[in-house]
């Protein structure tokens, strides 16, 4: 029998599972285990009912381990897009839930509980997903050696998705510790911290195996986004559990400690899971897909550097006007508008990448994706350092307009280039000659682009109008508007929110037909995006 290995892993994961549900000291804990042992114990059936295979040569195999091994690479560029669909789908309908209250079914479907699913959905199950396949893909093409270990390959690939799935079911459930970006309670963190420790090993003992002698830019940001990450989810993360049995833990620092550590914690979550990481995707599928060099090099290593130095310090910014010291507040405010200089050096040489291929802008769909979203981070990059500053975010804060900044940011810059890099890597994996249909992403393009354009700019509309209106106030010192007609002042922004989110949905809907027929081998018969130019007669 084939994975056995794998067979008693699994098998004795559902059975210490089974007995943490069934001594559970709170019936959410048990829950949640309960259902833990039900996915362990049924991908162990899974494992045992893969059909078998023939038994090859030893010599065949030793071959075969020159090559890069691709396999969780091909699983994770579908579920990229299967995450993708799951988190815009829970976007689309709590932005409805917004807009109509009626629409709320608790207590599991409330809009508290599908808020966190979302972010949490396209963020880490998406995002993270996207991160994991593509630096598979990268590390070991940039280095010419094949992965560390196929296991740990598959535990890192795997056991990321456990942890997905206990954080995504705690949320319906109620298990959380209400911190943004943070919220699964300690032993979902204390397994995802295990994970991501097999996937620094994994990562690192890859580029040292390498046969390439240098290290390419790329595996640089990936490599920062690893371990920096590591740091932020260890610190931000410890707490003390109630009970080692039970689901609720208290976090070791309170009060404004507690505020700082967190959005030391969320804005360095942006600014290296989204944004370093993404970064090394950009540097190796632009250049791959336009076919020119990075413009330079040397740039590309000044960006690496002074980013990562920068954005370490930049998360204060969340507090202004807060018990935090002032002090604090403007360190944070200044390395923030610092941050301006090494982002957007990073993205020109993204776009200055294209020099002397500007024409496939006009063929080539996938690079339109990049050139998009490389101009999304262009614009988050500046418009975030612009919010940081104290009298701008004295208006911003708290509103819609930061909810636009980041959704400009995550579906703009995060989403555009991770579908780039699915529509780039799926045919290669599968050996097929093309995409199924170029058409079907040119199409994808223009409904993303849209929709993100739609939400950004009524949530900017939205955020500026709530700021406003929140302080506004008459002669004698009152305010002029209840907080309740704000929230009505609102309502036609909201319902454009959802129909922006509705246009970006549907482009991910359009992608995963794309990819489906493309794996299948399919090859859709259609005329070029731009029809050739015909030769006209001189007179």
């Amino acid at each position: 029998m084939r994975n056995v290995g794998w067979i008693i892993g699994l098998a004795a994961g559902a059975f210490v599972a089974l007995l943490l549900s069934a001594f559970g000291q709170d019936s959410l804990f048990r829950i949640h285990m309960g259902l833990v042992t039900a996915v362990l114990a049924l991908g162990a059936v899974i494992l045992m009912r893969l059909p078998q295979v023939a038994r090859v040569p030893a010599g065949v195999i030793e071959s075969n381990k020159q090559g890069y091994f691709d396999d969780p690479i091909r699983i994770g560029s579908v579920l990229i897009v299967f995450w993708g669909a799951v988190g815009m789908l829970v976007g689309v309908i709590i932005a409805l839930q917004l807009a109509f209250p009626d629409l709320n079914f608790g207590p599991w479907l409330n809009f508290g509980r599908l808020r966190p699913l979302h972010t949490s959905g396209v963020i880490f199950a998406f995002g993270g997903t996207a991160l994991i396949t593509t630096s598979f893909y990268v590390v070991q093409r940039t280095s010419r050696a094949r992965l560390l270990s196929d296991g740990l390959a598959w535990f890192v690939f795997w056991g990321y998705q456990l942890s997905l799935f206990m954080a995504a079911s705690g949320y319906l459930l109620g298990i959380t510790q209400g911190k943004e970006y943070a919220e699964p309670e300690w032993y979902t963190d204390l397994w995802l911290t295990i994970v991501w420790v097999a996937y620094l090993i994994l990562f690192l003992g890859t580029i040292i195996k390498r046969k390439e002698p240098h290290i390419y830019v790329a595996n640089w940001f990936y490599l920062a986004m690893i371990v920096t990450v590591a740091l932020l989810h260890v610190v931000n993360n410890i707490s003390m559990p109630v009970s080692f049995l039970g689901s609720k833990s208290y976090s070791l620092f309170s009060g404004v400690q507690d505020a700082l550590t967190q959005w030391w914690y969320g804005h360095n979550a942006v600014g290296f899971f989204l944004t370093a990481g993404f970064l090394g995707m950009m540097y190796y599928f632009m250049p791959k897909q336009a076919e020119r060099p990075v413009y330079s090099y040397r740039l590309s290593i000044i960006h690496f550097w002074a980013l990562i130095f920068l954005y370490i310090w930049a998360g204060p910014h969340h507090l202004h006007y807060t018990a935090l010291p002032d002090w604090a507040q403007t360190l944070g405010m200044v390395f923030s508008i610092m941050l301006w200089m090494p982002s957007w050096g990073g993205m020109i040489n993204g776009l200055m990448t294209l020099r002397g291929a500007w024409d496939k802008m006009r063929t080539d769909p996938i690079i339109r994706m990049m050139v998009i979203a490389v101009a999304f981070y262009g614009m988050s990059t500046f418009e975030g350092p612009v919010m940081s500053i104290k009298s701008v975010n004295g208006l911003s804060h708290y509103t819609d307009w930061t909810i636009g900044h980041v959704h400009s940011g995550a579906l703009g810059w995060v989403g555009m280039i991770s579908f780039a890099a699915v529509y780039f890597m799926v045919p290669r994996l599968w050996g097929r000659r093309q995409l199924y249909s170029l058409r079907m992403v040119n199409w994808h393009f223009w409904l993303a682009t849209i929709g993100i354009v739609i939400y950004a700019a009524v949530m900017w509309v939205s955020g500026i109008t709530q700021g406003l209106m929140w302080r506004e106030y008459d002669s004698q010192g009152f305010l002029v508007y209840s907080f309740a007609e704000s929230v009505a002042a609102l309502h036609p922004y909201y319902v454009a929110r959802a129909l922006g989110g509705a246009l970006y949905l549907s482009g991910v809907i359009v992608m995963a037909v794309n990819i489906w027929l493309t794996i299948a081998g399919k090859v859709r018969s259609e005329r070029p995006l731009v029809a050739p130019a015909t030769v006209q007669p001189a007179e």
